[in-house]
C-alpha cells in the first residue's frame, strides 16, 4: 500500500507542477536476515509499516496535493497539520534504511534452549545468556565436561530446540 501511495503523490505532484516543492517521497526499508528451519533468506522489511515520508516545502499548494493524494488517510501531528522531523531524526532514519549490512532478526530470548548448527560448536545445544543484535551475535552457555562454558555464536548459526 505504501509504494502505491508513493507512486500516486509522485505522480501527482509531477502532474500539478509541483517537484519543486515536494522534493522527495520515501517508504523507509531495511534489509533483515530471517532464518526460517535453518534456511536463511533477505527480507526486506518496512521499518514505519503504513507511513511514508515526504520530502517537502509546506505550502498551501503542496499541502493540498499531499493531502488529497489517493491512499493519504491522516498524518502524524496536531490536528490535520504534519509535524516536521528535525534534520537528527531524517539523518537516523536514512542511516538505518541506507546500511549496507542487513538486520538480523532475532527469533530466541534469553533463557530459551537452542542448538547451533554451524561453526566449530556445530550440534551442541547450549542456554541464551544474551543477545547482541547489533554485532548479530548471542552468548550461548555450552555445556562442557560438566561445565557450563560461555560460547559466542553467530544468530545465523543458531536454531530453537
Amino acid at each position: 500500500m505504501e509504494n502505491k501511495v508513493k507512486k500516486n503523490l509522485e505522480h501527482r505532484a509531477e502532474s500539478m507542477g509541483m517537484t519543486d516543492r515536494i522534493l522527495e517521497v520515501v517508504v523507509p526499508t531495511e534489509t533483515e536476515i530471517e532464518i526460517r528451519k535453518g534456511v536463511r533468506k533477505e527480507v526486506e522489511r518496512r521499518v514505519f509499516p503504513g507511513y511514508i515520508l515526504v520530502n517537502m516545502i509546506m505550502d498551501e499548494d503542496s499541502w493540498y496535493v499531499v493531502r488529497n493524494t489517493p491512499g493519504v488517510t491522516g498524518f502524524v501531528g496536531m490536528g490535520n497539520k504534519p509535524t516536521a522531523l528535525t534534520q537528527a531524526e531524517v539523518d537516523q532514519i536514512m542511516k538505518r534504511i541506507e546500511s549496507d549490512q542487513p538486520k538480523v532478526k532475532v527469533s530466541f530470548a534469553v533463557g530459551e534452549h537452542v542448538r547451533i548448527t554451524g561453526g566449530p560448536f556445530t550440534e551442541f545445544s547450549g542456554l541464551v545468556n544474551e543477545i547482541y543484535p547489533d554485532r548479530g551475535k548471542a552468548r550461548i552457555m555450552v555445556s562442557f565436561f560438566n561445565r557450563e562454558t560461555p560460547v559466542e555464536v553467530d544468530l545465523v548459526q543458531l536454531d530453537r530446540e
